[in-house]
């Protein structure tokens, strides 16, 4: 796949007022978590725009792995505390989580202010299948009235 260079303009989703930015440069997991190609099969990882919007305001993050460690596709890997709530990390897919991003393991708040840049997660090894910027877009359109209600805590469990 041909991966399009930064642009002027990026592509974005509105998340009601807020414009949620999504780089052409990179891959995306259906996870909220985009991969930027460092190296051929390595990516650098880190939450999108998307993601970073709904958690708010990162202020702690653990991981329950240790670098250099074969992960399967859904894996939890560690917590997050946001203002919003702790939730737990999971792979974007089947990998190698390579190594952590150390700037983030004192101070997470990289994540709420550059999180497309410095305030990535982890770098990363695979081979799977991953969204392109569009693809992700698509898939946020198509998720976006589910999200809306688990936000507003109107979700139906029995939907």
């Amino acid at each position: 796949m041909k991966l399009i260079g930064p642009m002027a303009e990026n592509l974005h989703f509105m998340m009601g007022q807020y414009r949620a930015e999504i780089p052409e440069d990179r891959l995306y997991s259906k996870r909220h978590l985009w991969l930027q190609p460092v190296a051929p099969g390595r990516y650098r990882v880190g939450f999108t725009a998307y993601s970073v919007r709904l958690l708010q305001d990162i202020y702690f993050l653990e991981w329950s792995i240790d670098a250099d460690t074969e992960v399967r596709d859904r894996q939890e890997i560690g917590e997050i505390e946001s203002a919003k709530a702790v939730s737990s990390m999971f792979t974007p897919c089947a990998g190698k989580v390579l190594a952590f991003n150390p700037q983030l393991l004192n101070d997470p708040s990289g994540i709420n202010v550059d999180n497309y840049g410095n305030g990535w997660l982890y770098e990363f090894e695979t081979n799977s299948e991953l969204l392109s910027a569009h693809g992700y877009v698509e898939f946020l359109k198509s998720a976006w009235e589910d999200a809306q209600r688990t936000i507003k805590g109107q979700i139906n469990e029995d939907a």
